[in-house]
């Protein structure tokens, strides 16, 4: 299985907040199907979320498991009944890994306290 560092996961992790599951595994469990269409959805979109509806949290860890080294997938949080996985495609260029290489563009910019922008705001008022 690939490791990520921590940058990575987290970033991960911040980009998969916004998704739904794209796969609910139900009482049937992980039949070749399901694995077939998280394949799927890997291929296309590398991170995605998926819901498992049965099984105590022991359980969904086993499946976590299974899931990643039958998909050579990443698991990368485990929130409940919400699996996140990743796995990257060979095909795309990996965005994700640049972005997080080149440096921000107003990263040595600090914010301002809020005293000093009450400052700011009283003395405009003058």
């Amino acid at each position: 299985m690939l490791e990520l560092d921590m940058a990575l996961r987290r970033q991960l992790i911040a980009n998969a907040h916004h998704l739904n599951p794209v796969v609910i595994i139900g009482k049937e469990g992980l039949a070749e199907n399901v694995i077939k269409e998280l394949d799927r959805c890997l291929l296309k979109h590398e991170l995605i979320k998926i819901k498992i509806l049965e099984g105590d949290r022991e359980q969904r860890t086993i499946l976590l498991e299974q899931i990643c080294l039958s998909l050579n997938a990443v698991p990368i949080k485990q929130i409940g009944k919400i699996l996140i996985i990743y796995r990257i495609n060979p095909d795309k260029k990996n965005t994700l890994v640049t972005a997080l290489n080149t440096p921000k563009a107003n990263s040595n910019l600090k914010p301002k306290s809020r005293l000093t922008q009450k400052a700011k705001r009283t003395s405009m008022k003058k």
